[in-house]
């Protein structure tokens, strides 16, 4: 492979949807670095069952959706945000449609099908695969781009910030930590569901963008705001797999112990609001001391399954399950994070030069709880503003590249709770503390408790030698490690941003003393009108609130 060049016009960070999207939108003329932590990215759109939400039949209209988006946020979606998404949608179907995305149709027309809050049919899908197939389309398409390479296996690890502007960001790549410039970066590197033992993300959705523009000064919004999805598979020893909420749509029914609903009583009963339905079955499952509850998929028919929800099937037949025959297990995971990077609606953070795109950011569009199949349309149209991008005449260069130290920086222990297998276990053991403390229900005391156990486990691993010296490391620098030191540091710097992220997680939940959308705290069960305010969380200002956004 031919040496890497240390200057760019725009490095984007994650190859998932939002990434490939910003990737193939970005003007032709720049040069572009399309950065991948992983070897092969399994992002979590890749994962997305359910569809893209747009108006596309004459009975429905914009207005209806974004009725529908703010019904859903509760009282903390910012209008304009949501006016935006609702109206380019359709645009970002037809880029799509040109970019080779394959949807289901019924005729020649584009089929739709109905999930919770939506008033009206109008989720787009590819069976029960789309957002694989939609980074199959994007993947087939950003590889033919002039200017782009794609680096996949690559780890930021921070941004370079220089006179308050994002000026690149510093890589682990083929054994050393160095600097890449940029004239702008671009993060889509996903939420923080994997910050939860019970999660339906992938393990790379652990908020490392979120650490990454927090310690870069950014600001940050509404990170107590996390979706539990109410229907994950629920088998010991095997993925909490997401049963699409698609499914419940087309008539499939929860039920408890005893054979009845556990979600009678909510308006809109199975296609309630995703935060009311998935509190409906904790509570349930408390009351009935039961692990699940059940799924019953026959009422849709077993053609019907076989067509429109083939991956479902596979993925419960593999696992020794038959939905057309029989109940699964299910139960609520976290799903979505509505929270994250605070955009404007170019898409751009508060440190010039740093953007952000997808589930990393927070638009003002999903508010306190994202409407279902909001998210993929979200990154997407939040992608194509970067058309619009201005960047500064020149980029900077970090220097020739030439190692700082003769010697490769030795590994650190071995063995012990920083070694391989105790990093392992502490990233676990957080896994079970945010599940515990920051899942479907909340109380003060076990969020404080939490607190204070992510920020002194953070301070203590950053104490460690080579994070520290990764941390310092000057633009321009290069550190050349042994093979099992660029190891050791992967798993370090994976479990301090997940630290990171969890500790602003629990402040933030800590903080809102009230309940609303994703974010329900037992001891202070009401909505309260003086909450309507986002939070806000900046390293150089603590937490604080910002007013939500009037109408255009």
């Amino acid at each position: 492979m031919p040496q890497l060049s240390t200057s760019w016009d725009v490095i984007v960070v994650g190859g998932g949807a939002a990434g490939l999207m910003a990737a193939l939108e970005l003007p032709s003329e720049l040069r572009v670095l399309l950065l991948s932590k992983e070897t092969a990215p399994r992002s979590a759109s890749r994962w997305a069952q359910g569809g893209i939400a747009a108006v596309t039949r004459p009975d429905d209209s914009f207005a209806s959706h974004i009725d529908d988006t703010l019904r859903a946020g509760g009282g903390l979606c910012d209008p304009p945000a949501v006016e935006l998404l609702v109206r380019e949608a359709p645009a970002c179907v037809e880029r799509l449609l040109q970019l080779g995305m394959d949807f289901d149709r019924q005729g020649e027309a584009l089929s739709t099908t109905l999930e919770a809050a939506h008033s009206h049919r109008r989720v787009l899908h590819a069976q029960d695969r789309t957002g694989g197939a939609l980074v199959d389309a994007l993947e087939r398409r950003v590889l033919e781009r002039p200017g782009l390479l794609r680096l996949q296996g690559a780890l930021a690890l921070q941004l370079w910030i220089e006179a308050g502007r994002c000026r690149g960001l510093q890589v682990l790549h083929n054994g050393a930590l160095s600097w890449l410039g940029a004239r702008a970066v671009v993060l889509a590197t996903g939420g923080g569901g994997h910050l939860f033992a019970n999660t339906t993300n992938p393990s790379q959705a652990s908020g490392d963008g979120i650490a990454m523009a927090w310690r870069a000064g950014a600001a940050i919004r509404d990170l107590e705001f996390v979706q539990f999805h109410p229907t994950a598979l629920m088998l010991p020893g095997a993925p909490h797999f997401l049963i699409s909420e698609a499914i419940r749509g087309e008539g499939a029914r929860l039920l408890d112990a005893q054979g009845q609903s556990p979600v009678g009583h909510l308006s809109g009963a199975d296609l309630a609001p995703r935060d009311a339905v998935s509190r409906a079955l904790v509570q349930c499952m408390r009351e009935q001391q039961q692990p699940h509850l059940w799924l019953d998929l026959r009422p849709v028919g077993r053609e019907r399954l076989e067509r429109q929800f083939p991956t479902i099937l596979g993925r419960c037949r593999d696992l020794g399950l038959d939905p057309t025959g029989a109940l699964i297990p299910v139960a609520p995971a976290a799903h979505y994070c509505m929270g994250g990077v605070r955009t404007d609606a170019l898409a751009a953070t508060t440190v010039p030069g740093l953007y952000a795109v997808g589930e990393v950011a927070s638009t003002g569009v999903h508010g306190a709880n994202r409407l279902a199949s909001n998210s993929l349309m979200e990154c997407l149209v939040f992608a194509r503003q970067l058309r619009h991008i201005d960047l500064p005449a020149e980029g900077p260069t970090p220097g020739d590249g030439a190692p700082n130290n003769a010697a490769a920086m030795a590994p650190p222990a071995q063995s012990g709770p920083l070694g391989l297998e105790g990093l392992q276990g502490s990233i676990a053991a957080l896994r079970q503390l945010c599940w515990q403390v920051a899942g479907v229900e909340r109380r003060s005391s076990e969020l404080g408790r939490g607190l204070q156990q992510c920020r002194r486990q953070r301070l203590e691993l950053e104490q460690q030698e080579l994070l520290r010296r990764s941390a310092q490391l000057s633009p321009g620098d290069v550190l050349p490690l042994e093979a099992h030191a660029s190891t050791w540091l992967r798993q370090a710097h994976d479990l301090q941003q997940r630290l990171l992220v969890s500790e602003l997680l629990l402040e933030a939940a800590l903080f809102r003393q009230e309940s609303r959308g994703g974010h329900y705290r037992l001891d202070a069960p009401a909505a309260q009108p003086f909450w309507r305010r986002h939070t806000l969380q900046r390293g150089d200002q603590g937490i604080g609130t910002e007013p939500v956004a009037g109408p255009e």
